[in-house]
């Protein structure tokens, strides 16, 4: 029994030191079909404990067309735009001159497109701090500091207008496979108690 509650206790650490390793600026999904409109999100999380996130600079993938922003209070953004009038990236600036302290992560919604020919969208993002350095997540996956990405599968037919309403069944797809998993595990560990009991029953009843 202890060393299984000591294999428990390790599992969980080595979770929550995955989270910290990995908090770093990403967008969400993770992945997306071709073709398809898409709510974005970006996710700041400040990793400082002496400085703070002031703004994010984000560089939009050539096979996104972003189309709009939902307003974030206490932030204000901007775009920059190529000759066709396409965004190319956009910037959240803390309004207060603030921003994010170590302890928080703020995160910010867009719309856009994918293109049909999309194969990866990686999204290079710059994180301001208040001293004026950059942390600049634009590297390589397996890179310090990589960028975050997002895999692009095959075109849905059908799925030409759906203005992000596949992300909205992904959530509750990954929701119900979330269930369906702890329900297994319930139902996996009520078997081997359920065989515990019955060993311990027959190994009484023989010394009896």
């Amino acid at each position: 029994m202890r060393k299984a509650i000591t294999m428990l206790a390790a599992f969980f650490l080595a979770l929550g030191f995955a989270g910290v390793a990995s908090a770093h600026v990403t967008v969400q999904p993770s992945s997306v079909a071709a073709g398809s409109y898409q709510v974005f999100t970006l996710r700041v999380p400040t990793e400082s404990d002496t400085l703070t996130t002031t703004a994010v600079k984000v560089e939009v993938p050539d096979a996104v067309d972003i189309s709009r922003f939902e307003p974030k209070a206490g932030w204000t953004y901007e775009t920059e735009k190529n000759g066709d009038g396409k965004i190319t990236s956009f910037t959240w600036k803390a309004a207060d001159g603030v921003g994010l302290s170590g302890t928080e992560f703020a995160q910010f919604n867009f719309q856009g497109k994918v293109a049909d020919d999309a194969t990866e969208l990686s999204w290079k993002a710059h994180q301001i701090m208040s001293d004026g350095s950059s942390v600049d997540w634009i590297g390589a996956s397996d890179a310090d500091k990589p960028a975050s990405v997002t895999a692009v599968t095959a075109k849905v037919a059908g799925d030409d207008h759906g203005h992000g309403a596949s992300t909205s069944s992904d959530a509750a797809s990954e929701e119900s496979d979330g269930g369906d998993g702890l329900a297994l595990g319930l139902g996996i560990a009520g078997v081997v108690l359920g065989a515990l009991a019955l060993i311990v029953a027959l190994t009484r009843r023989r010394k009896a």
